[in-house]
């Protein structure tokens, strides 16, 4: 495997799973009958940004760079106000 395709891999994992998040929401939505974001799609979010933001990184694409790590520092601040939310209520 060459290094570009390699990059090629993760580039496309990436958007994989950065679209998952958009499955993820329409079908929990759908189950609970309203709209509604589950936890689990900031972490997809941040997991399919910061496969993309690799990807940028290899590619050397400043708008692609700036675009994503301004979403990646949103789906990073979102887990934590839902972590200290959770942290709230237990106590």
């Amino acid at each position: 495997m060459t290094r570009e395709t390699l990059w090629l891999i993760i580039g496309f994992a990436g958007q994989t799973v950065f679209t998952g998040r958009f499955v993820l929401q329409w079908l929990y939505s759908e189950i609970k009958r309203r709209s509604l974001i589950p936890v689990g799609f900031w972490y997809l979010s941040l997991v399919g940004s910061a496969l993309l933001l690799a990807y940028a990184i290899y590619r050397e694409d400043p708008v692609f760079i700036i675009g994503q790590s301004f979403g990646f520092l949103v789906y990073l601040r979102n887990l934590q106000l839902i972590s200290r939310n959770g942290k709230e209520q237990k106590e």
